[in-house]
């Protein structure tokens, strides 16, 4: 894996949806390469940082009514 690579899927390998092939090799490029290791380092701890800051808000009621007959009728559709 080269250099760009890890900068075009580290998002995904922090998220951990990368193949585990795929994670291997950046895994495996990290610690070959320390630029490449420090930046996905910080990468993780800014999404760290925004994840705590940001606070979970339900979705009102209305909104949960209104999909709940959406999937109901794309079921329906989908059964027929």
């Amino acid at each position: 894996m080269l250099c760009d690579d890890v900068k075009r899927v580290v998002y995904f390998f922090l998220d951990g949806s990368l193949n585990e092939s795929r994670q291997q090799e950046l895994r495996i490029h990290l610690t070959l390469c320390p630029e490449c290791e420090h930046r996905t380092t910080i990468s993780g701890r800014l999404r760290g940082f925004v994840r705590r800051r940001l606070s979970t808000v339900p979705a009102p009621d209305h909104l949960k009514k209104r999909l709940q007959r959406s999937l109901r009728a794309f079921a329906a559709e989908w059964n027929s």
